[in-house]
């Protein structure tokens, strides 16, 4: 598996599936198959894809400690990006379809509605983790404070999952806000173990 995620191919590869969500949507608008609500569609297909993406890029180190997946690494930064990406696109769609592009009137719904300033944190915070995420960068500011830096992705995941649960409490549905909520804390918990054990064996040692 690791010559294999190591090939030349296995990047571009991985691009290409990642990218055809953003495809099938697409299509989907140009040939007018997303239902009775395709801006609905649009805003819900692609903030979908925001969360699954996030989900994916925080999987990584678990995947990649737990069964020796060391060319994972190499994919972590791209998957990261890809859901920027999704990120900006479910922004547009909203600014687009929902507000006609208006910026004043764009402006002004963000504070007053919790989920869309919720999700517009999110985006924000993904800004500076997309535009350092090349290697310049990491010599640049340093692997430490590129580290420390890069820690945004987790506050990201969870105003994101906070997000999707404002959006979903409208409806009083959340069925599938709970998957996501499940995996986020099987993630993070891991992190979080793997930190307090790391300290923990530090104290016994010291």
């Amino acid at each position: 598996m690791n010559k294999l995620l190591l090939h030349p191919a296995a990047k571009p590869l991985l691009l290409a599936l990642a990218l055809l969500p953003f495809a099938q949507l697409l299509w989907g608008a140009v040939a007018n198959t997303l239902g009775a609500n395709p801006a609905e569609a649009l805003i819900r297909g692609t903030g979908d894809w925001v969360l699954r993406f996030l989900c994916i890029t925080l999987a990584v180190t678990p995947l990649r400690e737990a069964f020796g997946l060391t060319g994972l690494a190499r994919m972590r930064r791209m998957l990261g990006n890809v859901a920027f990406f999704y990120g900006v696109l479910h922004f547009l769609c909203y600014a687009w379809l929902d507000m006609g592009l208006d910026v004043p009137a764009i402006v002004a719904d963000i504070p007053k509605r919790p989920f869309i300033l919720v999700g517009t944190l999110a985006l924000l915070l993904m800004v500076p983790l997309s535009a350092t995420s090349f290697n310049r960068a990491i010599k640049a500011l340093g692997a430490a404070r590129w580290k420390r830096l890069h820690q945004a992705v987790y506050a990201t995941a969870l105003l994101g999952l906070l997000h999707f649960f404002w959006m979903r409490a409208g409806k009083n549905d959340f069925g599938e806000w709970a998957v996501y909520a499940v995996v986020m804390a099987v993630l993070l918990g891991w992190r979080l173990r793997r930190r307090l054990q790391r300290h923990s064996g530090v104290r016994l040692t010291s």
